[in-house]
């Protein structure tokens, strides 16, 4: 019967066998070189990255925590802010009334270009996740256009 594995020549089978395993199951040169690098290598732009997005995360907690009816808990260690925006739900909000996330996401994105990823995303409704990895001057403006819409 063609086809079954004990007529294909072992040399042949042998020799798959081996190519499979040097294409699918070992690390390539490159990154273990990169690896290398990454942890012998100088630390400094970690370190000052490290400090940025702490400055820039107590930066957006502060703005964020200071609108009224926003309640938001200080980052500790990502790179994001969720802010609670539950007491401001069902308000009017530029002659709207979002009665949920998703609904203030899409009024901040058409009234004060601002965008943020809607709690619903994460099962959190009522609240919003803000990133901070951008700049202290796109922090300052976007919460700050956020405030003014919210205040």
């Amino acid at each position: 019967m063609a086809g079954r594995l004990d007529d294909r020549p072992p040399d042949v089978t042998a020799a798959a066998t081996r190519l499979q395993s040097h294409v699918t199951s070992n690390v390539a040169n490159v990154s273990q070189a990169a690896a290398l690098a990454a942890v012998s290598g100088d630390l400094s732009a970690v370190a000052e990255m490290r400090d940025a997005y702490a400055r820039r995360g107590a930066l957006m907690f502060g703005m964020l925590s200071e609108i009224p009816g926003v309640t938001c808990v200080e980052p500790q260690g990502a790179f994001y802010c969720f802010p609670s925006f539950e007491a401001v739900l069902g308000n009017e909000i530029a002659g709207k009334r979002p009665a949920t996330s998703l609904e203030l996401a899409e009024v901040a994105l058409e009234e004060a270009g601002v965008a943020f990823v809607p709690g619903e995303a994460f099962g959190a409704p009522g609240y919003g996740r803000f990133t901070f990895a951008c700049s202290d001057d796109d922090i300052t403006e976007g919460i700050g256009r956020l405030a003014k819409l919210l205040g």
